[in-house]
């Protein structure tokens, strides 16, 4: 199955436009408030220092992927010459 050169920059342009702030709006306000949602519930930094920086780990590993992502499909094959 083939996709269309407009459905990946369609793809690319939510990915950059909603999740990626969205990703990293999650980073902030993490940082700002101490706590960070996983699930319904928050892992708070002051409670449990070590689980909060490993989720913070992981939305930053999340949103650079969205980065990525969104990156290989709005320039396709002349971002993949970058690496």
């Amino acid at each position: 199955m083939t996709t269309f050169r407009s459905e990946d920059t369609l793809v690319g342009i939510v990915a950059a436009v909603v999740v990626v702030p969205w990703v990293v709006w999650t980073i902030s306000r993490g940082l700002r408030d101490g706590k960070l949602p996983i699930g319904r519930a928050y892992v708070r930094k002051d409670e449990r220092a070590a689980p909060f920086w490993v989720l913070m780990g992981l939305y930053v590993a999340a949103a650079g992927m969205a980065v990525f992502i969104s990156l290989d499909l709005l320039f396709g094959p002349t971002f993949r010459k970058w690496l």
